[in-house]
C-alpha cells in the first residue's frame, strides 16, 4: 500500500520466504492465501505469485470503516454533552469540504 512493491511484481517462493524470516512454510502459505483472498497477489500455478493491482474496494471498506469509528465517538461526545445532530453535520461538512 505504501508503494515499495509495484502491481505485478513477483513474491518469493513461500519456501524461500519461510526461510528468510525464519517461520514455518505453513505460516507463509497462510499468509499468501489471505493476500491472494483479499485481492492483494494473484498465484499461478507454476509461475509463483505476484503483487496484483490495489485491491481498491477492500482499501475503500477499511477506510470507510475507520470513518465510522471516528463518526461514532463525534455521535457519543454529541449525545453526552447535547451537541445537536445538526450541529454535528455542519461541522462534518466544513471538515469534509475543506476552508474554500
Amino acid at each position: 500500500m505504501n508503494g515499495e512493491l509495484q502491481a505485478g511484481a513477483p513474491l518469493p517462493s513461500m519456501r524461500a520466504l519461510a526461510k528468510s524470516v525464519h517461520v514455518s512454510v505453513i505460516t507463509v502459505k497462510t499468509a499468501y492465501e489471505n493476500l491472494q483472498r483479499d485481492g492483494f497477489i494473484e498465484t499461478t500455478i507454476g509461475r509463483g505469485s505476484f503483487v496484483s493491482a490495489q485491491n481498491k474496494d477492500f482499501v475503500q471498506e477499511e477506510q470507510q470503516r475507520r470513518a465510522e469509528e471516528f463518526l461514532q465517538q463525534a455521535a457519543e461526545i454529541g449525545r453526552t454533552y447535547n451537541i445537536s445532530v445538526n450541529t454535528l453535520i455542519d461541522m462534518l461538512k466544513i471538515f469534509y469540504e475543506g476552508d474554500d
